[in-house]
């Protein structure tokens, strides 16, 4: 396996428990110097405390049985990769379809390779013409 399979394989696994409602995948592959954004907050979160906390508080509340990871591409340089990808769930309860773009930067160290820096945005589809994102 390459790298790239390596990060995306470790991306998917992380994926698939978060569309069932656990963050553990996702908080085991932080840093301890992660940052985080998404739409939903303001300002960026610092550090693997303020995302553990973060992260309790939707523990147990996404259910998105169906997903999907379109396009992952990672770029490699030296002990850094940058992972991005679409990606696409289904609400388990609605069927309600959300698109996303995710941005994740992996540091290699002595443990492997973790997150240090995590990016969501909502893709611009369903935008009506001439609207701009955000």
């Amino acid at each position: 396996m390459t790298i790239a399979d390596d990060i995306i394989a470790l991306e998917k696994g992380a994926l698939d428990r978060w569309c069932v409602g656990d963050p553990d995948a996702f908080l085991a592959l932080s840093a301890e110097d992660v940052s985080y954004f998404d739409p939903f907050r303001e300002s960026r979160l610092d550090g693997h405390a303020a995302l553990s906390a973060l992260y309790g508080g939707l523990r147990g509340q996404i259910d998105a049985p169906r997903h999907e990871m379109i396009d992952p591409k990672v770029q490699v340089v030296g002990d850094a990769a940058v992972l991005t990808f679409r990606f696409v769930s289904w609400n388990g309860s609605e069927g309600a379809r959300v698109a996303w773009n995710c941005s994740e930067v992996y540091r290699r160290d002595a443990e492997g390779w973790r997150v240090i820096h995590t990016h969501w945005s909502f893709t611009g589809a369903g935008l009506a013409s001439g609207q701009a994102s955000t």
